[in-house]
C-alpha cells in the first residue's frame, strides 16, 4: 500500500496531529522550552482533552474506532479548533456534524439582504427554520405579502396558512400549500434544532387548528426543494410563482426562498404590481429589525 493511500485511509488521525502541530504551546501557558517539534505534544492534548496519553497516540495512528461524542468535544476544545473545524472534526470520526450547541441564529447579514434587494422583479424573503420571515424585498411585500407592516410573530408563514382566513382565502391550493409546509416545518426543525419556540408554535396551531394538527401528527417529511405555487391576488388575480429554496451557508436556520414568475403573463402581473407600488412612493424596511444585528 502507497503512503497516500494509508494517509488518506487515516483522515482523522492525520486531522488531529495537523491542528496538534498548529497550536502556540507559549499562547496557551506552555513554558517555552526547546520543542523538537512545532505545536503541543501527544501528552499534553492528552491532558487537555482529559484522556489518557496511549489511546490518543492511537488515536493519531488509527488504530482506535469512533470517539464519542463527548470526547470530540473536549478534543476540539482541547484543540482549539473553530466552528467550521469542530465539524469537520466530528465529520472525519462519526459522519456527521455535531449537535447544536447553542440556539441558532437569525440575523441577516447585509451582503444577503443586498442580493435580495437586487431581485427587483423577483420575490424573494429569508426565513427561519420555524417559517418565520425575517427579511424579504420590495417585490416580495408587493406581491406575497406586507411583512414591513407585521409584527414578527405575524410573519410566520404558518400562522398565515392555518389561522388567518383572510390569507386563506387567496391560496386556490391551500390543502396541497398547508400539507407541505408542515412536511417541510418538520424536516427544517429536525436538521436545526426544535427550539424552544418551535415547541411552542407547533402547541399553539395544535390547539387552534384541527388541520394543523392532523398534519402534524401525520409525521410527512418534505425538502423545500423546487415546484410552482399560485396566488390569488386582490389586484390582478392569479399569478403562477416557479419557487426555488437556498440554505444560507453556514445558518443551519436560514434558507432562502426565490419566487419567479412562471410565464411571460405572470411576469407582466408582476411588473404591473411593482411599477402601481412604486408609484405610491412606499416606505418601508426590508429586514427585520428584531432579529437584524
Amino acid at each position: 500500500m502507497s503512503e497516500d493511500n494509508r494517509s488518506d485511509q487515516n483522515r482523522l488521525g492525520n486531522y488531529l496531529k495537523d491542528r496538534r502541530s498548529r497550536l502556540d504551546a507559549a499562547s496557551l501557558g506552555y513554558p517555552p522550552s526547546r520543542r523538537r517539534t512545532p505545536g503541543l505534544r501527544r501528552e499534553e492534548v492528552a491532558l487537555r482533552a482529559n484522556v489518557s496519553t496511549t489511546w490518543y497516540t492511537w488515536l493519531e495512528q488509527g488504530r482506535e474506532g469512533a470517539p464519542s461524542s463527548e470526547v470530540l468535544e473536549r478534543l476540539a476544545r482541547a484543540l482549539v479548533l473553530s466552528e467550521i473545524e469542530r465539524e469537520y472534526l466530528f465529520l472525519l470520526a462519526q459522519n456527521r456534524p455535531p449537535a447544536l450547541q447553542h440556539p441558532p441564529e437569525s440575523t441577516v447579514s447585509p451582503q444577503l439582504q443586498r442580493l435580495l434587494d437586487a431581485m427587483e422583479t423577483i420575490p424573494a424573503f429569508i426565513k427561519t427554520a420555524d417559517w418565520t420571515v425575517v427579511a424579504w424585498n420590495r417585490a416580495a411585500i408587493t406581491v406575497l405579502a406586507d411583512y414591513s407592516a407585521m409584527p414578527l410573530k405575524q410573519r410566520n408563514v404558518l400562522r398565515m396558512v392555518f389561522l388567518n382566513t383572510e390569507k386563506r382565502r387567496l391560496m386556490p391550493e391551500w390543502e396541497n400549500i398547508a400539507g407541505f409546509l408542515v412536511a417541510n416545518f418538520r424536516a427544517e426543525t429536525a436538521r436545526a434544532g426544535m427550539s424552544d419556540t418551535a415547541r411552542l408554535l407547533i402547541d399553539e396551531l395544535s390547539a387552534a387548528s384541527p388541520e394543523f394538527q392532523a398534519l402534524w401528527l401525520d409525521q410527512n417529511v418534505r425538502n423545500h426543494g423546487e415546484g410552482t405555487k399560485k396566488i390569488q391576488h386582490p389586484e390582478v388575480g392569479i399569478i403562477a410563482l416557479d419557487y426555488s429554496s437556498f440554505a444560507v451557508d453556514g445558518n443551519p436556520n436560514l434558507s432562502m426562498v426565490v419566487y419567479n414568475p412562471a410565464t411571460e403573463h405572470d411576469k407582466a402581473n408582476v411588473l404591473a404590481l411593482l411599477k402601481r407600488s412604486s408609484g405610491q412612493n412606499l416606505a418601508y424596511d426590508t429586514v427585520d429589525r428584531e432579529v437584524y444585528k
